[in-house]
């Protein structure tokens, strides 16, 4: 027989036979057993704990009419366990009106045999089944592998990502006066203010869904237009004269358009469905360009390049501003020692509604322990000599 061969030609399924009549257990177990694992249940509440014991059953042939739990609450509980909701289940049952085979199917049954049965029938839809269950757990097998897979892969890419962040940004700072370390502190003192600021009504949404986690992994790019900086400026072991100073200035601009262009090209080269997903795909270079060209602007309007005032600065500019000059003052550089913190902390609140958003200063004054600890976890190595302040 067709059916007998395909099914003897699976790896062996076990199927769970629930029946209150000892007979019926009988017949269905002799037909089945030559050609699959077969368990047997003679009550609905032994059904429930035998399917949940190993081996589980891959099919359950299952009678209507018993006492105490009948077949529709054991298929209830079996849909409402995890453990069992996806075992196939057909019916078995004299009851062969139109009413009781459609209530059986709309809870769930994947089919209906009615008694007195053909074993040719038993054995066809037996075989049918364990083959569909055996299909869908492959293919369950498969997206899991799938999801498995993309998942590595979007790690890996997340990581490269972040490495050409991170040598990017160590390629602007090996041409100035910091160091990697710089990095990791601008990033967490970002990090930090954007946590606190989170649920602020002003900033909510600015920092909500992932924005925050694209404003932490873009931070470390805000000086890249430094690459652009002649070294005699952006290198002297001093303050810089008016002439260089308006050459310094144009770091931002010079970052902006670098990025800018970046994404241009990328675009331009990109096929239309690449591009139709641009502006997903770009939201981090918008987040780091907002960074680059804002985050020397201040909050009275009196900053650099675009002497940008209050809300018109990105948040994501507000933030960097207070962590990078916040870094500044307590980092050393050949032209000045540390600065205590303590004194940092004056200058800061001073800036507050001139250089800085309030809020965000606020939120740096709440804040203040974790910057501290920060700046000591990734403290920079002490110098054999400490540099002179200038005067």
């Amino acid at each position: 027989m067709k059916s007998q061969q395909n099914l003897s030609a699976m790896d062996e399924p076990t199927i769970l036979i629930v029946d209150d009549t000892p007979q019926n257990l009988t017949v269905l177990g002799e037909l089945l057993q030559p050609l699959c694992r077969v368990r047997a249940a003679n009550s609905g509440e032994r059904a429930l704990r035998v399917a949940n014991t190993a081996p589980r059953p891959d099919l359950i042939l299952l009678d209507v009419m018993m006492p105490g739990l009948d077949g529709y609450e054991v298929l209830g509980r079996l849909r409402e366990d995890p453990a069992t909701r996806d075992i196939p289940v057909i019916f078995v049952t004299a009851m062969d009106a139109a009413e009781n085979e459609e209530r059986g199917l709309k809870l769930g049954a994947v089919d209906y045999i009615v008694k007195p049965f053909s074993p040719a029938i038993v054995l066809a839809r037996v075989a049918t089944h364990l083959e569909l269950k055996r299909a869908r757990d492959r293919l369950s097998a498969q997206n899991n592998w799938l999801e498995r897979e993309i998942s590595r892969r979007m790690a890996e890419n997340l990581l490269i990502q972040d490495l050409g962040i991170r040598a990017l940004a160590c390629l602007a700072e090996a041409r100035d006066n910091e160091t990697g370390l710089h990095i990791i502190r601008t990033q967490s003192y970002v990090e930090t203010l954007g946590r606190h600021l989170g649920n602020h009504p002003r900033f909510a949404e600015a920092l909500a869904g992932t924005q925050l986690e694209l404003i932490v992994k873009a931070a470390p790019l805000h000086d890249i237009g430094k690459v652009g900086i002649p070294d005699s400026i952006l290198l002297k072991p001093g303050p810089l004269d008016a002439r260089e100073w308006e050459i310094m200035k144009t770091h931002p601009l010079i970052g902006t358009a670098a990025i800018s262009k970046a994404m241009e090209e990328a675009l331009a080269d990109a096929s239309d469905d690449v591009a139709e997903h641009a502006p997903g795909a770009f939201a981090f270079l918008k987040v780091a360009n907002e960074i680059a060209g804002g985050h020397h602007e201040k909050w009275d309007g009196s900053g650099y390049p675009q002497a940008l005032e209050g809300d018109a600065i990105p948040v994501s500019a507000r933030l960097m501003a207070l962590a990078d000059v916040f870094d500044a003052l307590i980092s050393r550089r050949v032209y000045k020692p540390p600065m205590p913190l303590e004194q940092a902390t004056d200058i800061i609140l001073a800036g507050r509604g001139r250089h800085f958003d309030p809020d965000v200063v606020d939120a740096f004054l709440a804040c203040r322990d974790e910057f501290a600890s920060i700046a000591t976890r990734y403290a920079e190595p002490e110098p054999e000599h400490e540099p002179e302040a200038q005067t």
